[in-house]
Order: C-alpha cells, then structure tokens, then sequence
C-alpha cells in the first residue's frame, strides 16, 4: 500500500440520473498539471511541457533519469466481443486505475488518444464516461496536444517526397505501380479511400492511383507506439518499405531521406501527455492506434514510464480480447519486453444478452436464458487469457442501471464455475468507489501472477502459420485461406527476410469470425486473408481479412449532427 500524497482523493458523489459525460467534466474541478505531477509523481515543473494548465508532456530527458526505477505491475484491461449497446472498456480502466488510489495503491491509468474520426462518426469520444473520465474531455477528444497533427504530417511528408522524387528524374527508379504509401487524414471519410493524384499536366508531378487511410491505421501511427526513444523512432521510420524499384528491390524511406525530417516532425510528440481522471489519479495519454486495423495500443513510451512512476498501471487495448489484448501481447510486449501480471475483461449483461440473440431494442429486459447462451463469447475470451496467455484474469461486470440481481448473481456463477472472479463494477455512476472492489481483486490476481505471459506463436514460424495460429487458437475458425496475391505476397516478404515479425490481423471487431452478423461463439468457420501489407518500421506484417478497411465511412446519421457549440465557446453533444 503506498501514500496518496498531497491531492485530495475526494470521490464524486453519484448522481442519479448521472449528468451527460461532458457536463460532468465540465464541472469537474481540475488541479494544475504541474501541481498533480509534483503531489503525485514526484515530477518538477522543470520535466514538464505545459500544454495550458490542465495537460502537459512528460519530457524525454526526465524519463530517462527513471531507468533504474523498480517497474510496477501491469494490468490489461480488454473486454467481450463489442456490441452495439456497448461494454465501458475505457471507461472501466478508469474507474478501476481510481479504485486503486482510493484503496491506496499508487496507480497510474494509461490510455490511448482519441481518434477525430469515431468522435465525429459513430463511436463518440475515448475519454471515459459518467464519473469515470479523464480531463480535460473536450481537449482530450479533438486535437488535444497535436500528436496525431504530427502523426499525420510525419505520413504525408513522406507522400510527398516520394511524388517529388519520381518528378524530379526519379533517380531511385521507382515502379510507381507499386508504391504502397497513402496519404492519411484524422476523419472518416469513405470518398479518399481511393484516389488519382498528380493530375493537370507535368508541372503536377505523374499521374497515379492513391488513397487515404485514416491517422490511426497509418504506420507511422504504429511506429509512434512502439518505438522507444528518438533513435529508435527514427531508426524505425528509416525501415519503412514504401514501394518498389523496376527491379523490384525495396525502397524504402532512408533511401528518400525522408526518415530524419519525419523524426523531427514527431520529436515534441513522442514525449507522453499527463492529464488526471475527475478523482486526480494520473493518467498517461499517448498515441491511439485502432484495434481492428491495427495494433490497439498505446505507446510503449506512455507504458513504460507509468510503470516506473506508479505501483499500478492500468493500460487497455482496443475491442475485444481477440483483437486488442492479442495484439498487445503478440506485438506490444513482444517487442517491448512488457508481461502483464493480470487482465481485467470488461462484460455486460445486455453484451451476453446480444450475443445470446436477443436485438438491442430488447436487451434491457431481463433475460437471464439468453445470458447464459451469450456466455459463450465471455467463455472464449476468458479461455484465451488463461490458457493460450497464462495471465490471471478478473472478470468487470460494468453494471447497467438495467440490469437485474439475477442476472448479476447468475453472471458470478458462471464466471465462478470456469475458475475465475467476476466483480460488480459501478464506476460510471459512483465513480472510483464503484470499483473499490474490483480494484481489490485486482490486487489478488496480480499477487497470484505465476510468470510471464506466454505468445500465441513463436517468432520461428513463417507468417500464414502465424496467422493459423491466432485463428485457430484465438478465433476458434477451422481453415484459413489466402486470396493468391496474398499469399503470393506472403512468399516475397518470406524471401525478403520479412518472415521473422509477427501478424498484425485487421478483423472485424464484432465477431470471432471475419463475419460481423455471427454472435456469440462460432467455430469451425474459415477466416480469409485477402491482402498483406508489410509494416516493416512498425515490425510486423499487416493481415487484412473480410470486409474490413483502413479508411472507415461515417454512418447514415454521424455523432457530428450532435455536436454544435454556443456563443460563450460551451461544447455540447460530445461524449
């Protein structure tokens, strides 16, 4: 047990009904960052870069005075395959990282960015919710402090110097059929998904087919995450394979001599943005790659700072445990040597109703038949983490005011019976009070922790075995296809000595399988590659499979339409 130092640990008082999400933050009394990070941290305001007074970066140079600082423990929080009524994963990891302090634990929540684009689409914001938020809301869920900006201009330097190139005489030859580098934008917006540029004549440069991915699902996004230091980071985007010559020898980014300028559009970035939840725990935000595009996680930097400033450090990874925590585990801790000592699963009652075949328009009925038939997707995933990872897992019951006793009695028996603990959660409304308890079984899972987490693969095998083996093992599928330019592609990066990294699988998050509609469990189904990217800076081999894209599209009515401000500069509608 460690000190709660000098910042109050007042709890909200829960309201009911609880206030819009951005009322609430709104109200919420916010100590100044270099205050909280002198109190809670022991950081001066010397190794800070204030962003304003309720947000600042963690300069570089501090965090390597840290190095010999004894690492704490870190918790993974994942979640239920996601449906349409929603599971808190985020908002989980809040409530529980303030659970933590309120039991004296010294903890630390560290989370990813927002991306612009589900904020304006249909997922809203990334911050939390109800009396389990970070602040400052509004600035967390827009531009915050630019990173995805030079995220986003880091990519399109690159874009353009590559078009500048072939122009200028193209010394490199260049097949510009086969350059593979997109343009990126923060926004879902379906009509760049692809594109012609270099029109107008010769003064435009030649005429090619382009496209846009959105920041998130970009590489450099991925490279962002898991480098290290600045060498590291520049270093990576030098390894970035951008295209092809005539001869069809890569080219890639250091042979443009674009890696150093990236570097330096990222240098600010690259250090870790502070912020608190509503009940002044610290909170680490930095960088925000999708899960079913791409790796899911926050930045290795953010990571492995919090784990030598905090006893505690609460991270989560994007949708359900199949995608995001397999991805942290298979790429994130491969890579940066990280092992999480437990893993909290994030379900709901009208989650296992959906995946039990109830619609959403019923799932605030009591149901418990069709909670125990959505048992299976929570068995699978709760199966993966304790066999196929080795990692205590805990079971958050994120409690909707909907829920029934007997659904919540009924839901620990069944958890119960497949050897692990299942927790009421009530932090959206009650705050960190509301996760006292689950922080504390929490605190008996990592006490219990045996070893390190075990990979779902061993580097050794070739890539389309990879990725059997995560769909085997993790999805639960029977076969698994590869469409020929795939599989063609998968034989080059082999022959290029590519064949040692590990999958990164963009799968639909709705499902097991590669079909969103199939609920519940499926097994014995086939899942099909149909094209693979090689993110050689990132360090593993992009495997996409079913309907699913790297630029998303707004839905028919976006959370946009919701969004409007007034003459004092209020917000409204953000959540």
């Amino acid at each position: 047990m460690t000190d709660s130092g000098n910042v109050s640990t007042d709890v909200v008082a829960p309201t009911t009904p609880v206030p819009p999400d951005i009322e609430i933050a709104e109200a919420a009394t916010i100590i100044p960052i270099v205050e909280l990070a002198r109190d809670r941290l022991g950081i001066d305001a010397a190794d800070l870069v204030p962003y304003g007074h309720t947000k600042a970066k963690v300069s570089l140079a501090h965090l390597r005075t840290l190095t010999d600082h004894p690492d704490g423990n870190l918790v993974l929080v994942t979640a239920m395959s996601p449906t349409p009524a929603g599971e808190g994963k985020t908002t989980t990891s809040v409530g529980l990282a303030d659970g933590l302090s309120l039991i004296g634990e010294k903890a630390i929540v560290a989370l990813r960015e927002p991306s612009m684009g589900p904020v304006f689409g249909i997922k809203g914001g990334a911050a939390g919710g109800g009396y389990a938020q970070v602040v400052p809301m509004v600035d967390i869920n827009l531009n915050f402090t630019g990173d995805f900006a030079a995220i986003a201009a880091a990519n399109n330097l690159l874009a353009a110097l590559i078009d500048n190139h072939v122009h200028h005489g193209n010394a490199l030859d260049i097949d510009p059929r086969t350059i593979t580098w997109k343009r990126v934008v923060d926004l879902n917006d379906r009509a760049l998904r692809e594109v012609i540029v270099g029109l107008g004549g010769p003064v435009n440069g030649f005429p090619r087919e382009d496209g846009f991915d959105i920041v998130v699902a970009s590489e450099v996004m991925a490279i962002f995450c898991l480098a290290t230091s600045i060498k590291d980071l520049r270093d990576r985007l030098g390894r970035i394979v951008v295209g092809y010559t005539r001869a069809k020898k890569p080219v890639r980014a250091a042979d443009l001599k674009a890696h150093g300028p990236m570097a330096v559009i990222l240098r600010d970035a690259l250090a870790p943005n502070l912020v608190q939840t509503l009940e002044h725990t610290p909170a680490l935000i930095h960088g925000g790659p999708f899960a079913n595009i791409a790796h899911g996680c926050n930045s290795v930097i953010a990571t492995t700072a919090a784990l030598k400033l905090a006893d505690y450090v609460i991270t989560e990874a994007g949708f359900g445990a199949d995608l995001g925590a397999e991805k942290f585990i298979d790429i994130k801790c491969r890579a940066a040597g990280l092992s999480p000592r437990a893993i909290v699963l994030v379900a709901t009652v009208r989650a296992l109703k959906y995946h039990g075949g109830v619609a959403v328009a019923d799932l605030k009925a009591e149901n418990v038949p069709a909670m125990e038939e959505g048992m299976s997707n929570l068995r699978r995933h709760l199966r993966n983490v304790t066999e196929v990872f080795g990692v205590p897992a805990v079971v958050a019951i994120n409690r909707f005011p909907s829920d029934t006793d007997a659904e919540i009695e009924r839901l620990k028996e069944l958890v119960a019976a497949l050897g692990s603990v299942a927790v009421e959660a009530t932090h959206y409304s009650d705050g960190g009070a509301g996760c006292a308890d689950l922080a504390r079984a929490v605190v008996e899972a990592v006490e219990a922790c045996a070893g390190p987490v075990s990979f779902t693969y061993p580097d050794e095998l070739p890539l389309a075995q990879k990725v059997k083996a995560v769909a085997r093992r993790i999805y639960d599928a029977d076969t698994v296809t590869f469409d020929a330019k795939a599989r063609k592609k998968i034989e080059q990066l082999e022959a290029e000595g590519y064949g040692h990294l590990p999958v990164c699988i963009a799968k639909t998050q709705s499902s097991f399988s590669t079909d969103p509609t199939m609920r519940g469990a499926p097994s014995g189904h086939t899942v099909n590659v149909r094209e693979v990217r090689l993110s050689a800076g990132a360090g593993f081999v992009v495997m996409l499979t079913g309907e699913i894209m790297t630029m998303p599209g707004l839905p028919k009515v976006p959370a946009s339409e919701h969004i409007d401000i007034d003459d004092e500069g209020r917000i409204t509608g953000l959540s």
